[in-house]
């Protein structure tokens, strides 16, 4: 039997494993150095599926247990994010040390205890509604497409279709061509993650009040399936009376109707004190003013010959009136 340093088999996600149920691997003990802890650490090397590049094995498994990530693309097990999307979405980060003289000592001394996927476990309700949001809901295989081939690239490729390579020309984008392994393991300055966290970053300004003193509707997204009619009802009611709440539960999505402005700048401003993201039945939610109903007569009343079945406005229970002409 293989000892903890000498594993049969290592710790890789989804994505880096291929959809190849019978992928085959090649082994070698102590094949190369951990590029965390500079361990020589057994290396595993195969090729996901047909047309892919093949793949190996960068850390130990001790690192890999430490942070819950795939030893190969360094992407958190569970959810299929970089380390510092998830520390900052659980507002913690456990720190491993940079120096090589420490960094050894620590991770072999906390190899046999808890994990980051313990922290995960312990979190509060709502980043754990946050990350399953975030993460990818299957595999995503065109992460292990070959490399752009650096020769075609400056024009000298003579393989043609023979190259292992793709023959295609890179996006230029300079900040992602900075990616390192141990700024990705240790959550710091990885761009990836940046860029994610910029876009979930919610934006306020959809809570500053609108002009139209007419609107009373709220516009909730991104809805956790635990989210329902009751729960909505519960959490906004104590902001004002409701007028109705209608929830479409296959666009994740619902308009929360108040029978007063009043009430609705009130649950606005409470939301915003949330950063915009208020947690109604233990998940968070994005949330919008609702937009103005259009003035004017409806198209069927103009003689438009027909009505798209679209509602005039966010409030799917305002179908307004006509005025007839005499």
């Amino acid at each position: 039997m293989a000892d903890a340093d000498e594993p049969d088999f290592p710790i890789l996600c989804e994505t880096c494993l291929g959809p190849n149920p019978y992928v085959r691997m090649t082994r070698e003990v102590r094949g190369a150095e951990c590029k965390i802890c500079t361990r020589a650490f057994t290396v595993f090397r195969w090729q996901p599926g047909r047309g892919m590049r093949y793949k190996k094995t960068e850390l130990c498994a001790a690192c890999a247990r430490l942070k819950n990530v795939c030893q190969t693309c360094v992407l958190d097990l569970a959810h299929g994010l970089p380390v510092q999307v998830r520390d900052a979405v659980l507002g913690q980060q456990q720190a491993v040390p940079t120096q090589p003289s420490n960094r050894r000592d620590h991770v072999a001394k906390l190899a046999a205890q808890q994990s980051a996927g313990d922290a995960v476990a312990r979190a509060e309700p709502a980043a754990r509604a946050e990350l399953r949001r975030m993460a990818r809901t299957a595999p995503y295989y065109a992460r292990n497409r070959a490399h752009v081939c650096s020769f075609f690239a400056r024009g000298q490729c003579t393989r043609g279709a023979t190259c292992p390579y793709r023959h295609e020309l890179p996006d230029g984008d300079a900040e992602l061509a900075r990616q390192n392994i141990s700024d990705r393991y240790h959550g710091a300055n990885d761009p990836v993650a940046r860029r994610m966290l910029a876009r979930a970053a919610p934006r306020t300004d959809r809570l500053a009040p609108p002009a139209d003193a007419s609107v009373t509707s709220l516009f909730a997204a991104d809805l956790d399936p635990a989210v329902t009619d009751a729960a909505l009802r519960a959490h906004f009611s104590a902001f004002g009376e409701l007028k109705s709440v209608v929830v479409a539960a296959e666009r994740r999505c619902a308009f929360v109707n108040f029978r007063t402005r009043a009430a609705a700048e009130a649950a606005a401003r409470a939301a915003l004190d949330a950063g915009g993201r208020p947690v109604v039945a233990g998940a968070p939610v994005k949330l919008a003013w609702g937009r103005a109903r259009p003035k004017g007569p409806r198209p069927e009343a103009a003689g438009g010959g027909g009505s798209s079945g679209a509602y005039p406005s966010q409030d799917p229970t305002a179908e307004g009136s006509v005025k007839q002409g005499s």
